[in-house]
């Protein structure tokens, strides 16, 4: 039987039987049933910075915090074929150097949005709980993850950024902000880092934007719901509207349930449905960008789901900037690649979805190779999370048609 009559079958048994229902919520929750460990997210009270500062003091300060670690694992775009290296108005955009695989200062016009998106790897999870066996354990203490993300972050100079297991959202906040860069944070409401000794508070989603681009319109936090009941992901929508055009967008961010199965696929096929709910509920006709670790691969329900909504016509950015000649749209073979105790672990479940009537994808952030990686794969030294960031350039086809 395959995979995709595997989840359908047991999505139909799971619509007709109210107690397998039950009993699939259940398992939406955290892993213990132990006592929870109420921490505040306090332990970046160390971070001293002035409230502004260029993009190249930062860098210079996180080399500086980084001391003798290894560098980044250095990457580089790739723009979708036939464009060509300025957009259709004559104006240069987004630059950066092909040779050094490093990103220039963005000259970010009104008419394109930069959108990172990334599952960050919660420090109390990554360090505490994911075994992730060929991983150094200094490698994953906070000291030498957290600047280290930063530097992913603001490589890319990014418009807005899309978040996954923020559990430093003080710290995150505080650096971001000396870029001019303002967010907003909801936790899972029974986050998995407050059973572990030691945490900084609870895990969640965050959206930042850069505030001399956008004006913040709104800000809607979900629960999200599976049949119903709440269940232990959430979801945030931020409407922001382009301070020199007026145009508004609509920016979403989630993680849904992991864990394989066809059981657990149904519930996040279930998930997406209540996220699109929400994001139609909210998006009031604006152009829409959706980010997430879905923890889905794309022969899951949930990917065809957030791709046939009648009313929001979503595409994936990184499949739409595959080789022509495919006779259907592929994404990219990995966005996460780690070895745990279980064993090695290959796959793509983040994804950038957009409105396909309203953006066009100018470019996207190519992955590392396995070589570039390294045999121990991620997080390690080179790079903080178990999962890659990844980065599009979207043009607002309105705007662009109205300035050209």
């Amino acid at each position: 039987m395959s995979q995709a009559m595997r989840h359908s079958e047991a999505d139909t048994r799971l619509k007709r039987n109210p107690l397998l229902q039950r009993v699939a919520i259940q398992r939406m929750g955290s892993f213990t049933s132990a006592p929870k460990i109420l921490n505040e997210d306090t332990q970046d009270g160390d971070v001293d910075l002035p409230p502004r500062m260029s993009r190249d003091e930062l860098m210079q300060h996180c080399h500086q915090q980084l001391g003798n670690l290894p560098p980044l694992v250095k990457r580089s775009f790739r723009r979708l074929q036939g464009q060509s290296g300025d957009t259709p108005d004559g104006v240069r955009v987004l630059q950066w150097n092909v040779l050094s695989r490093v990103c220039g200062e963005a000259v970010s016009s009104p008419c394109h949005v930069r959108v990172l998106q990334w599952n960050v790897l919660s420090q109390a999870l990554g360090q505490m709980n994911d075994n992730f066996v060929c991983c150094p354990d200094e490698a994953l203490e906070w000291r030498s993850r957290r600047y280290h993300i930063i530097e992913e972050i603001v490589e890319y100079c990014p418009d807005v950024i899309c978040l996954q297991e923020v559990d430093h959202f003080n710290f995150l906040k505080t650096v971001l902000g000396t870029q001019g860069y303002r967010g907003a944070f909801f936790p899972k409401p029974d986050s998995p880092c407050l059973y572990i000794k030691g945490n900084n508070g609870p895990d969640g989603c965050a959206i930042f934007f850069k505030e001399d681009k956008f004006e913040l319109l709104k800000v809607e936090t979900r629960v999200l719901e599976v049949w119903r009941v709440q269940s232990n992901q959430v979801a945030v929508v931020m409407l922001l509207r382009i301070r020199e055009t007026s145009q508004e967008i609509c920016v979403a961010t989630t993680h849904l349930k992991a864990r394989t199965g066809a059981l657990l696929s149904t519930l996040r096929n279930e998930q997406g449905k209540d996220l699109l709910d929400f994001v139609t509920s909210h998006y009031g006709g604006r152009p829409v960008i959706i980010c997430g670790d879905f923890n889905a691969e794309p022969t899951e329900p949930v990917y065809l789901t957030l791709l046939s909504h009648q009313s929001l016509r979503m595409a994936s950015a990184y499949a739409t900037t595959g080789d022509v000649s495919d006779a259907a749209p592929r994404e990219p073979p990995y966005t996460t690649w780690k070895i745990r105790e279980e064993g090695e672990v290959c796959h793509t479940i983040d994804y950038v979805f957009y409105s396909l009537d309203s953006f066009s994808v100018e470019a996207v952030l190519d992955f590392p190779t396995g070589e570039e990686i390294g045999e121990g794969r991620v997080p390690s030294f080179g790079y903080p999370s178990d999962h890659f960031s990844l980065v599009c350039d979207f043009r607002l086809k309105s705007a662009c048609e109205l300035g050209s």
